[in-house]
């Protein structure tokens, strides 16, 4: 069975972070093991409170999955301090850990920053690096490029100018676009565009946490990355035609729709 390390934060409310990785992670029929990095406390209409977990009790987590169920693949998500990020780099690099996916959780859906400045450089300078591909959003793509993003050539030109800073590929979703919903795969020099089904589901909470923990399964089982985000996209796909509706804000998806 191949086991995915998900390293990111609780969300109580079980629709996004930790808990739609786990989730994410046993549909795909593996083993799921986690780096808990901030406990917040959410639900379907918003975030109320974020506590980090200290940085050396990270870099012990990391430690202790690495040294037994070594992972097959590794999913980031929220890492919101510079110190977190210093340490998960450093253990990625002591372990050689492999097929890494970063979602740069940067912003808000009401479009509130999420990290810190120091944090962001942290980001960019340690972490996104190390990736096999990271999955940053319109509005995450734009803080990491400074360029605006309106359209799929925006996309391109995004994209072609961060590809030199990092060693894999850059998957920026499309989903706030205003004409389509178009994600763009930029890989080896190359453009992967995949045209996004329109589902009229407004409960989307945790995609992104879902979409990049269902691409690093796909990576574990040795698909190249442009095939391993299709079947991911197929899979996201399937859990918001599902229906699920709880809460009274964006509710979670059902990640066990195949079951």
């Amino acid at each position: 069975m191949k086991s995915i390390l998900t390293i990111a934060g609780s969300d109580s409310s079980g629709g996004a972070g930790i808990q739609a990785d786990i989730k994410t992670i046993t549909a795909h029929k593996m083993f799921a093991t986690s780096a808990i990095t901030a406990l917040t406390a959410q639900n379907t209409t918003g975030v109320r409170a974020i506590h980090n977990a200290p940085a050396e009790f990270v870099g012990q987590q990391l430690d202790a999955i690495f040294e037994d169920i070594r992972p097959d693949a590794v999913k980031i998500g929220m890492v919101s301090s510079p110190e977190i990020i210093q340490v998960i780099s450093e253990k990625l690099r002591e372990y050689g850990a492999e097929n890494i996916v970063v979602d740069p959780v940067m912003v808000s859906t009401s479009g509130s920053k999420l990290i810190e400045d120091e944090a962001q450089n942290n980001l960019c300078s340690l972490l996104l690096p190390l990736a096999t591909v990271i999955t940053p959003n319109i509005p995450e793509a734009e803080i990491l490029t400074g360029m605006t993003i309106k359209t799929k050539d925006d996309m391109l030109a995004a994209a072609q100018s961060f590809a030199p800073k990092i060693f894999g590929g850059i998957l920026i979703k499309g989903g706030h676009l205003a004409d389509s919903a178009t994600d763009l795969l930029y890989y080896d020099g190359e453009a992967n565009w995949y045209r996004q089904e329109h589902i009229d589901n407004p409960n989307t909470h945790g995609t992104g946490c879902t979409l990049s923990s269902a691409i690093a399964c796909n990576l574990a089982l040795g698909y190249e990355l442009p095939e391993a985000i299709a079947y991911s996209k197929k899979y996201l796909t399937g859990a918001l035609k599902a229906g699920l509706n709880l809460g009274k804000g964006s509710g979670p998806l059902n990640h066990m729709y195949s079951l």
